[in-house]
């Protein structure tokens, strides 16, 4: 007998059935996920309600879908909020709406966990009849077609990556690079260097409590800076350094012995993510130093496929992270609206695809012509 339920908390979910479903990414981990509601970085309070999807057959749990009501469009990294616009100016309620997404997170992956896929779907968009709309943001490539099966809409936005090309050292990448770039990046590493600054890496549990506090400080300095308020607390960080401590890893710099900058990256057995960064010093460079070519660095020396640098940052070209499209997916109830989301994600597609040419014309990689 199969059964579909909402639940506005994993507590009551085993993790071993949850993870069955949710494989090695860790954000769609059960000790993420509940790292994020039970700190209350991802709950009502802060806009994103829980409503996450469980199917089961004979009790056991075969399906799954982290599901958000949510109440505004913060920490998404999909951007609709002229869509929000155009329902309120013609007097149609957006928020709330049904988000399938992991917060504050734009990284690929599972939205659709287990088999029951085009159930999943099925029972999304029910539950989006009472709202205004449903969206899966970043869906791994297999859960497309079920998606876009039940008349959701396909949206692409830009990312940068970093895939090893089998580089032995991090000089081999360079010398994969075009001369002009490969002196770029050497020269800002030097100039670092001579600043005094200094970067080391800690993983798993040899990352202390006094790390997590220093990291929150700089996390929180760089929301400071951008006069805005971060989406994640101490007690996420701290309850995730205990709950997946194999996935964690701090990048700290130091100048004069003493710390002044730290990068916050996650793992899977393949894929380095850069998540979040900040210094209570400002030091030119050392940001490119710590977000990325110290992460090239690690991901080259581990044999890791990719270093997922994230969302925005055209300057991530010049460094050796190219860009690449990532999905998301959209159904909205009103049909007037629907229609002419539909017209402007055409558009808006060609575009993107444009803008993705244009980048990989400016790549740092030397032609192949150029190898021989």
């Amino acid at each position: 007998m199969e059964s579909v339920r909402v639940v506005d908390s994993l507590r009551g979910v085993d993790a071993a059935e949850w993870n069955a479903l949710a494989g090695r990414q860790p954000f769609v981990r059960h000790e993420f996920l509940s790292a994020l509601i039970e700190t209350g970085c991802a709950a009502a309070a802060t806009g994103w309600a829980p409503r996450f999807l469980l199917v089961r057959r004979a009790g056991a749990l075969v399906g799954a879908m982290p599901l958000f009501a949510k109440s505004h469009s913060y920490g998404e990294y999909v951007f609709d909020w002229a869509w929000a616009d155009a329902h309120q100016r013609h007097g149609v309620e957006y928020y709330p709406k049904l988000l399938g997404a992991i917060p504050f997170t734009p990284v690929r992956g599972q939205r659709l966990l287990g088999k029951e896929k085009d159930l999943l779907v099925e029972a999304a968009l029910e539950l989006a009849c009472d709202l205004s709309s449903l969206h899966v943001l970043f869906p791994a490539e297999d859960e497309l077609p079920a998606l876009l099966r039940h008349g959701m809409m396909l949206r692409r936005t830009v990312q940068f990556h970093w895939r090893n090309a089998g580089y032995a050292t991090f000089e081999d990448f360079l010398r994969r690079m075009t001369h002009q770039r490969r002196k770029n990046i050497r020269q800002e590493r030097r100039k670092v260097l001579a600043a005094g600054v200094t970067c080391s890496w800690l993983e798993g549990g040899a990352i202390e409590r006094r790390h997590w506090e220093f990291f929150n400080r700089c996390y929180r300095r760089t929301y400071a800076e951008h006069r805005s308020s971060p989406y994640l607390s101490l007690d996420f960080f701290l309850r995730l350094g205990a709950a997946l401590p194999e996935n964690l890893l701090l990048v700290i710099a130091e100048r004069a012995g003493r710390p002044i900058a730290c990068s916050f990256f996650l793992k899977d057995e393949g894929t380095l993510y850069g998540r979040y960064w900040g210094a209570l010093e400002h030091v030119p460079l050392m940001h490119f130093e710590c977000c990325y070519y110290q992460a090239i660095e690690y991901a080259i020396t581990r044999g890791m496929k990719v270093f997922e640098g994230g969302a925005q940052g055209e300057h991530k070209i010049f460094r050796g992270l190219l860009p690449v499209e990532g999905p998301s997916a959209h159904w909205l109830a009103h049909p007037r609206f629907a229609r002419a989301v539909e017209d402007f994600l055409q558009r808006e597609g060609a575009g993107i695809t444009r803008y993705v040419d244009e980048l990989c014309e400016h790549s740092p990689f030397k032609q192949p012509q150029e190898e021989k």
